[in-house]
């Protein structure tokens, strides 16, 4: 990227780690790398794989003619974003210029610079059969809104193909940045809305226990991008999410879907917009109660509600999920992959 960019990035884990808006930079994160191997137990700005989000008893219970594969219990006793030293822990190639590309279907952007990250997954990584090789292609651009402002735009695509040691595996990658409008320690006071409020139920431990279901009505309005605010402590929320209520609906590769707008923020006194949209059936929104970093390299302690994430995804724990498996079982010759984009500005 240019050194004008707005959005710089990291080898390790593929992270995004600023993203700036108006002068305000909107992404939790550190100043070097080496603070992110230290210090980065929430996930900031990560690529997440192989398997976001949790896997049920750190367990894939059949895979490759019936086989069970057991993998790190790092969140109690489920999985968690790809166990102790997932894809957001390793460094990976990159990043390497790839030409101009378009961002999703926005017109009059301009820029449109592009870079990609490329990892090599072997076999029996974190417990997960088959050799996977996946990529992630940032791609920023700017335009200008109907007000004459000026608006960031980051493209995500990601991609990934089986190429060995395995006939199939699972797969299913996001990005785990924490966003953060205000400018100062909490996200108090930003006005959201969501695409839906329908979710997967969950146990204790966070696995769904069925279908998608109504949203509890008081933390987040029925319909579609009905807006309501986070106060300091309520409504505290860390879940997945429909916007596709039918799973077996749902490709593996979905960058063919058109994007939908998963949410919208906005907080009055920055005057500072984001809108998160993707191809993806799902997405975890999580409004960051367990964030706990210490004060480090002149950076303020981040805590509870010091940001928020957005994480398209596929259904939670569809790979132990017969009727949800189909959206991340990735087999040899196929390939899975999907689309993200973040669009941001000042008033």
């Amino acid at each position: 990227m240019s050194s004008d960019t707005p959005v710089e990035f990291l080898p390790l884990g593929a992270i995004i780690q600023s993203f700036n808006v108006g002068g305000v930079n909107i992404v939790q994160g550190f100043p070097a790398q080496s603070l992110y191997e230290s210090y980065n137990d929430p996930f900031f700005g990560e690529t997440i794989g192989r398997v976001a989000n949790r896997i049920s008893n750190a367990k894939l219970n059949s895979l490759n003619g019936g086989k069970s594969y057991t993998l790190a219990s790092n969140n109690g006793v489920n999985n968690l974003h790809g166990g102790v030293i997932g894809w957001g822990k390793k460094i990976w190639q990159g990043p390497t210029p790839v030409g101009i590309k378009k961002i999703g279907g926005f017109e009059g952007v301009d820029g449109g610079e592009s870079v990609k990250f490329t990892i090599n997954s072997p076999d029996g990584d974190e417990g997960f059969p088959g050799e996977v090789e996946a990529s992630v292609v940032y791609t920023v651009g700017k335009q200008t809104n109907e007000n004459g402002k000026e608006v960031v735009l980051l493209g995500i695509e990601y991609e990934a193909e089986l190429v060995g040691g395995a006939e199939e595996t699972v797969i299913n990658m996001t990005n785990h940045s924490y966003f953060n409008l205000t400018g100062g320690p909490s996200i108090e006071g930003t006005v959201v809305s969501l695409a839906t409020n329908k979710y997967l139920p969950v146990d204790d431990g966070g696995i769904p226990t069925g279908g998608p279901a109504p949203f509890d009505a008081n933390k987040v309005p029925e319909g579609s991008h009905v807006p309501f605010t986070l106060g300091a402590q309520e409504p505290d929320i860390d879940d997945c999410f429909i916007v596709n209520e039918k799973p077996d609906s749902v490709p593996l590769d979905t960058r063919g879907q058109p994007l939908t707008k998963l949410v919208t923020a906005y907080h009055p006194e920055t005057k500072i917009h984001l809108e998160v949209y993707s191809t993806e059936p799902a997405f975890q929104f999580y409004t960051g109660k367990y964030i706990s970093v210490p004060e480090v390299a002149g950076l303020p302690a981040r805590n509870a509600r010091s940001g928020f994430c957005v994480e398209p995804s596929r259904y939670v724990n569809a790979a132990n999920v017969d009727e949800w498996k189909s959206q991340m079982l990735l087999k040899k010759g196929d390939k899975y992959g999907c689309s993200v984009v973040y669009r941001a500005w000042r008033d």
